[in-house]
């Protein structure tokens, strides 16, 4: 397993994270899975073996229950696992019981400490955008809860570039601490993440722990085109990700498939270690509905892609430039950074406008 540093922490994480959304399987997210806390047990142990060291799981997950089969699961030891938890979404129904105001964070991280079983978590994430709560109140609840001991880390989750600088300029202003990393959906089906997010991690020194690698299952092999539909989690009314170009997706898939083929290794673990050696990558979420597909994932770690491969995957699935980037890679391609880059490096071949 390979380690690699969260932002401008010191703390080390396993390029892989297991994602723990399958646990529990209650309500909506019976779509995602249903592990008993044996399965779960046993699924956290296999990627504890593997090198795994960080658990990814969210209060909303099954309404608590996910939490709650983590803390069964590691109950009476293995506190060498740390856990990443959420806070955002509602978890009832009251006026206060969603969001991210000082009321509902607290209330909630003492909530997700009680079924995790733990005195600390390792990563508290706010896992969406709250445009009704002043970002002042966000910062300074989580700073309340980094100074009473009851997390160590806080980072933000689907949160859009302004979301994101406007939260880092206020922690730096009022002397709190900073989001240390984000969660963010990135995959060969959607590179929308390389507009903002990713030269925003690059420029600030941001951690980057990405959710659904694989595109919901799109991206595992088994959907081709022409061919029927199998059963999986993205067609179940899941709707995530969505799919804006059908031909590109299967012109990606095509291209994937082929690379795996000729490797003679799983399409997933061609698609993982893509996304591994992508600029400001931290770590990649892989959740499993049972031990066999978890087993599937692990070996993506070693797995190496040439330039050229890598070229062939870059190409069949670059995201379109909006405006200002196609602007910026015809006529500021003589002053770009490594954060410009990270999105326009493919299109500044050749000579400039000006």
């Amino acid at each position: 397993m390979e380690y690699r540093l969260l932002g401008r922490s010191g703390l080390k994480v396993s390029v892989l994270t297991l994602g723990t959304m399958t646990f529990g399987g209650e309500g909506f997210f019976a779509k995602a899975g249903n592990s008993s806390v044996q399965e779960a047990r046993r699924i956290i142990d296999i990627g504890r073996d593997a090198g795994i060291n960080l658990l990814d799981t969210a209060n909303v997950y099954s309404t608590g229950r996910s939490e709650e089969m983590i803390g069964e699961a590691l109950e009476g030891g293995r506190k060498d696992l740390m856990i990443a938890t959420k806070v955002r979404f509602p978890m009832g129904t009251g006026p206060n019981e969603a969001g991210l105001s000082r009321h509902h964070i607290i209330h909630e991280c003492e909530g997700s400490l009680r079924r995790l079983k733990r005195d600390v978590i390792d990563l508290y994430q706010v896992h969406e955008w709250d445009g009704l709560t002043p970002l002042e109140e966000t910062m300074e609840a989580l700073d309340t809860l980094l100074k009473a001991g009851k997390i160590r880390y806080v980072g933000c989750s689907n949160y859009s570039g302004w979301h994101i600088m406007k939260a880092l300029a206020i922690a730096d202003r009022d002397g709190r601490s900073r989001f240390v990393s984000q969660q963010i959906y990135y995959s060969l089906q959607g590179r929308e993440a390389e507009y903002e997010l990713i030269p925003i991690t690059l420029d600030q020194g941001l951690g980057i722990l990405v959710w659904s690698p694989l595109a919901g299952g799109l991206l595992s092999g088994k959907y081709r085109r022409g061919k029927p539909m199998p059963e999986g989690r993205h067609l179940q009314a899941w709707g995530e990700p969505p799919i804006y170009d059908e031909k590109k997706l299967y012109d990606t898939i095509e291209v994937l498939v082929a690379i795996a083929e000729a490797k003679g290794v799983p399409a997933v673990q061609v698609a993982l270690a893509w996304s591994l050696g992508r600029p400001g990558i931290t770590s990649l979420v892989i959740g499993a509905r049972n031990e066999e597909q978890l087993k599937a994932n692990l070996p993506s770690v070693e797995l190496k892609l040439t330039q050229e491969e890598r070229d062939k995957l870059d190409e069949v699935s670059a995201p379109t430039l909006l405006y200002p980037y196609w602007h910026q890679a015809s006529t500021a391609r003589d002053r770009l950074g490594p954060a410009d880059l990270a999105l326009l490096a493919a299109f500044v071949k050749g000579p400039s406008r000006f």
